[in-house]
């Protein structure tokens, strides 16, 4: 039923974008909010579980305001604290409540440092008292309250402070932060890979502060030119450890604030340090550790008043472990874990002591998102694909295992945001034709309650523009079941040969064909289906979401797997009689603008064209814990990282080729291009290529993203 419904829908659109005249799609539109998807802010469930706040910025006054709403109707309450009060801040950028919430960090100035990384001055405001506090002069990072909300921790100047906003006192934890020692905070691949930032976190008594200490001495140092607009340029200097290199030495401290005394806590075969946390007793601290192949993971219990160690789960495999954020301690002390180890992504319970209680989900599809667990229901609720990969359903279930209920019901992609008391959540529903819809819904059966966003406008515009539907189908390459999805013009005639451009990014545990809407690329490749061209994208081996033996195959050999699938499923589209076996391109970005390289050259009797932007051209060149996860060393694995890396092949192409990245890119380095560059230059092949000075991985800032996306439909335009 629900397929007939989609299928039904996609229908009367497509008929729709046929019968009317189509607005014809400029670049401009790309860029100018034309296809931008309302957005909802996001919230903060309070504790009682009835309301929720939203930071709201009015353009008109320039200031901040902190917004209380009820779930009920979702209707302003009141607003809890607005800069037009606070003569200090004239706006603020973010908000974190204390455990009670009855303070609020409020963070203004922000400077972004990295991917996830900032600075930024922070004041402490008393909802009750409404008087504000400044934690620091300075700009800081990561500040977090206390359990009891009588004092702010953060991290200045790589060293880790504690204030007493009662006193006022400053009590300094750590003091060897300098170049190389960094207290509190991650370095730079740690920030990238292992997604955190703060590396400090506070017992619930408030008693004692956990933390990381991070060595760089042996890292090796990165530099990289700004240009800006001054008459010498100045370099940007970090550590940067690339695959084989040396990383950090990770360290774990616990500081007592009672005695005012930092214990090291010694732990065995602690190469990397990826996640801790406080369990609900106050005196036992978990940490994940991982051995450098990553292949060797251990969760232990430390002891904060005598340091004692404890082994309480691990899990091993051939190829790798993944790194989650799911680990939930229950009030008994039990915990729910997340693992592979049964082939596919699932939730299970453990005692304290690390035995298995009982599997809570099994099947071949797998979790891919956990929302939490609710101790007066005792049932938990997560996201999966238990419906197919390349869709998203919202369950819950006991956790026993027993009483699975499935909380959306129509085909697409749910997202959900629960209350703190989860009596209700926030779904956000989304199909590639659909723009989100955002609505209020029962968590006891899925109801919908409240329709909160529906986005019917921007529906509208879609037609309007003549977007087409992505077709979803599957092709069988290599042995496997690829999932593909193709955009085809509204004028489609069968009987005509048009040219393709495949998009794909291929990296290891992705996904680009998912039944869900993307207003990033999806709006530029719409613009090229209005222009003639077909569009296609395939998930090849080593992508995500169907199963652990699927994503690790590609293991010790990145992107050969990736690239021959791509090359097979270009020649099962050239055999479409409506495709132009000679004018098939491909394209993509950091991941996958190394593959589009490797196709054009490996590739080079069925690939016409390629665009790569921002790609890694030799695994060699990219950071540590990413790579090794999937190749382990080049010291190891030499063959892996040289057998694939289209610097050692240049001499391969024959079509047309885009080469495009940023100068100020600190995460996949323009040494990536330059060494490209020089490779074909040698090779005397003709080329295009694009250096955009001082920008980033993301290649934006004022006028370039349009740029950008000008330069490469020109590109499209005259050669494919």
């Amino acid at each position: 039923m629900l397929n007939l419904q989609r299928s039904f829908f996609a229908l009367v659109l497509l008929i729709g974008v046929v019968c009317f005249s189509q607005q014809k799609i400029a670049l401009q539109n790309l860029y100018d909010g034309t296809f931008r998807a309302e957005r909802l802010d996001q919230i903060h469930s309070m504790k009682d579980g009835h309301h929720y706040t939203v930071l709201n910025f009015d353009r008109n006054t320039r200031s901040s305001s902190l917004d209380q709403y009820t779930y009920q109707d979702l209707q302003k309450v009141k607003t809890i604290v607005s800069s037009l009060e606070l003569d200090e801040i004239p706006w603020f950028s973010a908000y974190y409540f204390s455990h009670d919430e009855s303070k609020i960090l409020l963070e203004t100035n922000r400077t972004p440092i990295y991917r996830r990384s900032k600075k930024a001055i922070y004041y402490v405001y008393d909802i009750a008292t409404k008087n504000l506090i400044s934690v620091s002069q300075d700009p800081i990072q990561e500040p977090s309250f206390s359990p009891d909300g009588s004092k702010v921790a953060y991290v200045h100047n790589r060293n880790l402070f504690i204030k007493d906003l009662q006193s006022g006192t400053l009590t300094q934890v750590t003091n060897d932060g300098n170049d190389y020692i960094i207290n509190g905070i991650t370095d730079w691949v740690y920030e990238e890979e292992f997604s955190f930032v703060r590396a400090f976190h506070w017992n619930s008594s408030g008693s004692h502060l956990a933390f990381l200490r991070f060595d760089e001495s042996d890292v090796p140092i990165f530099s990289m030119d700004l240009y800006g607009k001054k008459l010498y340029q100045t370099q940007q200097v970090f550590r940067y450890p690339k695959a084989g290199e040396n990383n950090s030495v990770v360290s774990l401290h616990v500081y007592d604030l009672n005695q005012k005394k930092t214990n090291n806590i010694a732990l065995k075969n602690a190469y990397y340090i990826p996640r801790m946390q406080f369990t609900n007793d106050a005196n036992l601290l978990s940490v994940q550790t991982l051995n450098r192949h990553q292949n060797d993971l251990r969760l232990l219990y430390v002891d904060v008043q005598n340091g004692s160690v404890k082994e309480v789960l691990r899990e091993s495999d051939e190829a790798y472990v993944d790194v989650h954020d799911n680990l939930t301690f229950l009030n008994d002390h039990s915990f729910i874990w997340s693992s592979e180890s049964d082939g596919f992504n699932h939730l299970y319970h453990y005692s304290k002591q690390g035995k298995l209680i009982n599997q809570i989900t099994n099947g071949k599809w797998e979790v891919t998102d956990y929302y939490g667990y609710d101790s007066n229901s005792q049932r938990i609720f997560y996201q999966s694909v238990e419906c197919g990969s390349i869709y998203r359903d919202v369950y819950s279930i006991s956790i026993n295992g027993s009483d699975k209920q499935q909380l959306s019901n129509l085909l697409g992609t749910h997202q959900a945001a629960f209350s703190a008391n989860f009596s209700v959540y926030i779904n956000t529903y989304s199909t590639a034709i659909t723009p989100p819809i955002y609505s209020l819904n029962s968590s006891t059966d899925g109801t919908q309650l409240l329709t909160i966003k529906a986005n019917r406008s921007l529906s509208e515009v879609a037609q309007r523009f003549g977007w087409q539907p992505k077709e979803f189908s599957t092709l069988n390459v290599n042995g496997e079941s690829l999932n593909m999805w193709m955009l085809r013009p509204a004028d489609f005639d069968p009987s005509k040969k048009y040219p393709v451009l495949m998009f794909q990014y291929s990296g290891p545990g992705s996904q680009k064909v998912a039944d869900q809407w993307y207003d990033s690329y999806n709006s530029w490749h719409q613009m090229l289906v209005q222009q003639g061209y077909i569009v296609a994208c395939v998930d090849g081996r080593g992508t995500g979401f169907k199963g652990a033996a699927f994503k690790k195959s590609t293991y010790l050999n990145l992107v050969k797997k990736e690239t021959e699938d791509q090359i097979e499923a270009a020649k099962q589209l050239r055999d479409l009689p409506y495709i132009d076996e000679n004018r098939i391109g491909i394209w993509g970005w950091s991941f996958g603008g190394h593959m589009a390289t490797n196709c054009l050259l490996k590739g080079n009797a069925v690939f016409s064209t390629a665009i790569a932007v921002a790609p890694v051209t030799s695994w060699r060149f990219y950071d540590t814990i990413y790579t090794e996860r999937f190749m382990r060393t080049p010291q190891e694995n030499p063959t892996g990282y040289d057998d694939n890396s289209p610097l050692n092949y240049p001499d391969l192409l024959k079509g047309k080729f885009l080469l495009v990245h940023g100068s100020g890119d600190d995460n996949v380095h323009v040494q990536n291009t330059m060494r490209m560059v020089e490779g074909l230059v040698q090779a005397n092949k003709d080329f295009e290529w694009m250096i955009y000075p001082d920008r980033n991985h993301g290649i934006y800032g004022g006028n370039t993203r349009l740029h950008l996306f000008t330069k490469m439909t020109k590109f499209i335009n005259d050669n494919l």
